[in-house]
């Protein structure tokens, strides 16, 4: 056994000494057997989320209604959720309620695919009630129970199914495929801040040009935030070799093909729920990126993208033009990287050195000429020093 399960298993056996089950679950089980890493463990319990306090001194209440604890523990913290039950499901998100029972099976029979309802003991041994190892074994994404009954209870399993697709390099088993082209529609009920977790988990998996592909052939595209009359934009954005891109380029290239007018980005990524911070950054590497399809880096441009946005945008540069070699990244980077200011607090002048120097008041003069001696200073024609900018300047007033 491996950390972080190594660490977790004093947890196990306290509460096994108490008189309780107890059994790492979900993800973290799934991800050991696949060998993939793993950063933090979920356990599962017999014991009810009262008894878990009462085990463990110190516990933080962050989800109690639904049986989940925040045991600290030897200065970790872990979340332990009591086995349950869920009751019928509302708004095919929300189970209507939850019973707590003392069957780690029962608890196992709720989850959404085989792969994920697998236990392992504090000793390494696994509990697979549904077969998990097998379909793991297959490369299969398979649900616990019948996939039309999953996907009712619950239709956001319809998006967390085809991006395991991408994060997995999984199939879909073809009951779950007909499930859910069945059940596609039942996705409008779903909150878009949770369709947009899934979307973007897709758009960072290893394969997701094959997720992507699934979205268009079931149809699940449709009732994602501004694509549904984008089909072929879509499949546009497939033929493009996108494997490297981080998510915000991503979501640029995506916006790129779906080539949306300029007025309408910024509503169609806020139609999304994204971060004010996040939108931005994508609005600056698709700004700089038209720029750089029309010609090569200026200077000034340079200086105004920074390092990060140069290396996405020269990064979409060469995934839209096919090439597969990036030494113009470095390139471009390196000329930044020697510019003699990288921003406005570099220059050796400041605002008030010019109305002191002209003897004038305020004004919209007063950003324009800063921005001349920005471009000055970064072309070569004026030494980033206090004395020689204003010299500079006399001699461009003389002339």
């Amino acid at each position: 056994m491996l950390e972080p399960f190594v660490s977790a298993v004093p947890v196990l056996k306290k509460l096994e000494e108490a008189g309780f089950e107890a059994y790492f679950v979900g993800g973290a089980v799934r991800d050991f057997l696949l060998k993939n890493p793993i950063n933090d463990v979920d356990i599962a319990t017999s014991a009810t989320p009262n008894e878990v306090k009462k085990t463990f001194p110190k516990t933080v209440d962050i989800g109690i209604d639904h049986g989940t604890i925040l045991v600290l523990f030897q200065n970790k913290s872990y979340e332990i959720t009591t086995f349950r039950t869920e009751s019928e499901y509302q708004d095919f998100r929300r189970p209507k309620g939850v019973s707590f029972v003392r069957s780690l099976n029962e608890d196992l029979q709720r989850r959404d695919f085989t792969m994920n309802a697998i236990a392992m003991d504090r000793f390494g041994k696994l509990i697979d009630p549904f077969n998990g190892q097998f379909a793991i074994q297959e490369r299969m994404i398979r649900t616990v129970g019948q996939a039309t009954e999953r996907f009712q209870e619950d239709a956001l399993r319809m998006m967390r199914a085809v991006r395991f697709v991408s994060q997995l390099g999984f199939e879909l088993e073809r009951e779950t495929v007909k499930a859910l082209d069945h059940l596609v529609p039942l996705l409008a009920h779903i909150a878009i801040e949770r369709k947009r977790a899934e979307f973007e988990k897709l758009l960072k998996g290893k394969n997701r040009k094959q997720a992507l592909n699934l979205l268009i052939e079931t149809g699940l595209f449709s009732y994602l935030p501004g694509l549904s009359n984008h089909k072929e934009h879509l499949e546009e954005l497939k033929n493009y070799d996108f494997d490297t891109l981080s998510k915000d380029e991503m979501w640029t290239l995506l916006i790129f093909c779906l080539n949306l007018e300029e007025k309408s980005i910024e509503g169609f990524l806020r139609n999304w729920r994204l971060p004010l911070k996040e939108i931005r950054n994508i609005q600056r590497i698709l700004l700089f990126l038209f720029k750089r399809l029309k010609q090569e880096w200026t200077v000034y441009d340079l200086y105004l993208a920074g390092s990060d946005t140069i290396k996405s945008v020269e990064t979409l540069f060469q995934v839209l033009k096919g090439n597969k070699e990036f030494e113009s990244i470095f390139r471009w980077v390196n000329l930044y990287k020697q510019l003699p200011i990288k921003e406005r607090s570099d220059m050796k002048v400041t605002g008030n050195d010019l109305l002191a120097w002209f003897d004038s008041k305020g004004g919209p003069w007063l950003h324009e000429m800063l921005t001349k001696i920005e471009q000055a200073i970064l072309e070569g024609k004026a030494v980033n020093d206090n004395n020689k900018i204003k010299e500079w300047l006399m001699e461009c007033n003389q002339k």
